[in-house]
């Protein structure tokens, strides 16, 4: 594989000052307490990819959409995003000290506010989409059910539940795929389709491609965390190296191999690219992101 290609890290750069100028807005406002807000903010603006309302972009621009209609569901996905890694570096969860290469939001902070802090980034997310400008009304409960769906029991909840009960088990590849799709599949799917239905017309096949490519995509970017977390640095990763392994966790290598979990990664990587093959160059920036989704270093 090679290293992320230049247009992928131009487009993300892109997209990054785009969806941070609308996240520093969207937390511009008033709230019950300062000491709140600045945990909100500290956890959203201090850092970040963005990988994800970048897919969401991306989606709307393969469907003929300028992208506009795209960013607050952009920033909506984000901020259940941000929400999910406060309360993943919880004592109670994965009790992680670094994010980002700084302090976690409870350490930063104390553990009560970084709850809340996580509850009231939630209550936001759904409260931008259910007003996203430019979209009408069925649109917008289209996308609050596509990620009240990722978000929840079924999604990005229920895989960190199926997470900690897998703790020191030695899970089937189809298990641990299970829980993948939908502890970091789930909302990674959700920021593609919530793109797509940016557009009113959108064709039933065109839609279900772009879910294909982004269940590939959301295993491929597991794999890679999962391998980052045994030959990363520290200090590029933003959190400890050999976390997982350090819990007990079951992950892709520890099932496959490093060797395995390679070809898996590249198996995964050819099966999104081959979902986007009825799009023209309105998706080349999907296909740019899933390139740098399985080289990435952090």
């Amino acid at each position: 594989m090679t290293n992320p290609n230049q247009s992928a890290v131009d487009f993300l750069d892109t997209c990054r000052a785009r969806v941070d100028v609308e996240l520093e807005r969207c937390l511009d406002r008033p709230a019950a307490s300062t000491r709140l807000l600045d945990a909100m903010r500290y956890s959203v603006l201090g850092g970040g990819k963005r990988i994800r309302p970048a897919l969401c972009l991306a989606a709307a621009r393969a469907v003929g959409q300028s992208g506009e209609e795209a960013l607050t569901p952009a920033c909506a996905v984000e901020l259940i995003h941000a929400y999910s890694l406060i309360h993943d570096d919880l004592p109670a969860m994965d009790d992680d000290d670094l994010r980002r290469g700084r302090a976690t939001t409870h350490i930063a902070f104390d553990e009560a506010t970084a709850i809340l802090a996580g509850d009231a980034l939630q209550a936001l997310a759904f409260g931008l989409l259910a007003e996203a400008p430019g979209l009408a009304p069925a649109t917008r409960l289209a996308m609050v059910q596509e990620l009240s769906g990722a978000s929840g029991q079924s999604g990005m909840v229920g895989g960190q539940a199926i997470d900690l009960e897998s703790v020191g088990k030695t899970l089937s590849l189809n298990q641990l795929e299970t829980m993948h799709r939908q502890k970091t599949g789930a909302l990674i799917e959700a920021s593609v389709r919530m793109g797509a239905l940016t557009a009113p017309d959108i064709r039933p096949q065109d839609l279900g491609a772009l879910t294909r490519y982004a269940e590939a995509l959301g295993l491929a970017f597991q794999v890679q965390d999962d391998l980052l977390d045994i030959e990363g640095d520290t200090s590029v990763i933003g959190k400890p190296r050999g976390s997982d392994a350090a819990r007990s966790k079951p992950t892709y290598p520890s099932l496959l191999g490093i060797d395995g979990a390679r070809e898996h990664l590249s198996a995964l990587l050819s099966c999104a690219l081959e979902s986007l093959e009825g799009f023209g160059s309105e998706a080349q920036s999907l296909r740019a992101m899933a390139d740098y989704v399985v080289a990435r270093t952090h």
